[in-house]
């Protein structure tokens, strides 16, 4: 009995209900157009959910405390600006431009952080001040210009293979479906993740129980701020040519890949 009642939830989950519909409409346009199954179209596909991915992982973090971070989109493109500008401007290797692309999520993560936990600025308000402070940086550094990353037939475009290798396979996948085990097994299965989740819940029982929640708040933000960074090296490999504005509208995508996912937005986990 208890197994049916246990189907019967999987059957009608919100998760079960987009992976079918996502089978149906490959089907559907599989029939439509040959070519759609074609492998080069499939990589394609996967090169541009990478970037999608990761901050969707990123900013259910920060919304399983009962927040939103609005500064995903223009936070990865002006990490990705910046670092690229390093590699393009100043000759840095290009691992260099990668590191400085996530440390630059990292503090943009840290620094919604600060606004929402210790200044206790709704988190709306904050994230879209951030969103528009990132994209006036990314034109202010870049010159309204756009910045160019090595391609793979480079030398330094070996950066590429990360996501996609010579013969296109897409190996981003293994980078992507191992951080999303990992970062599922910090958020149920960990002190991180309980604490997170509880702010969620109730922030007034948690604050009353003990928990810093300004701490473990703070490093929601930071989690998200990892994966905005990560967000815009996926990003750049991928495209290799970046302009200034090209984030706007990306964080809603992101924030709907979350909430499809399992994540509620009164700041709890559906499926754990």
């Amino acid at each position: 009995m208890k197994d049916t009642k246990k189907i019967k939830k999987i059957l009608s989950s919100q998760q079960f209900i987009a992976g079918i519909s996502l089978v149906v409409l490959y089907i559907y346009f599989s029939i439509s157009s040959p070519a759609f199954r074609s492998t080069s179209t499939i990589t394609s596909i996967f090169d541009a959910a990478y970037y999608i991915g990761f901050l969707a992982i990123g900013v259910t973090f920060v919304i399983a405390t009962g927040g939103i971070d609005l500064s995903l989109g223009t936070g990865m493109i002006t990490s990705a600006i910046i670092g690229g500008l390093l590699y393009q401007n100043y000759g840095m290797p290009v691992w260099v431009s990668m590191i400085v692309t996530l440390l630059v999520g990292i503090l943009l993560g840290a620094l919604n952080g600060f606004l929402v936990a210790k200044l206790k600025i709704a988190p709306f308000i904050a994230t879209l001040g951030t969103q528009m402070l990132m994209l006036g940086l990314g034109s202010i550094v870049s010159k309204v210009q756009t910045v160019n990353f090595p391609l793979r037939s480079s030398p330094d475009g070996y950066y590429k293979s990360l996501f996609r290798t010579n013969n296109n396979f897409p190996t981003g996948i293994f980078i992507f479906l191992g951080l999303a085990l990992i970062f599922y097994i910090i958020l149920n299965k960990t002190k991180t993740g309980r604490y997170i989740l509880s702010i969620g819940s109730n922030e007034d029982a948690t604050r009353l129980s003990g928990i810093d929640v300004v701490k473990w708040k703070w490093r929601a933000y930071i989690i998200s701020g990892f994966f905005i960074g990560l967000a815009g090296i996926a990003y750049a490999s991928t495209y290799t040519s970046i302009t200034p504005g090209l984030g706007t509208g990306i964080e809603t995508n992101a924030i709907a890949a979350a909430i499809i996912g399992g994540t509620s937005m009164t700041g709890e986990l559906l499926v754990c």
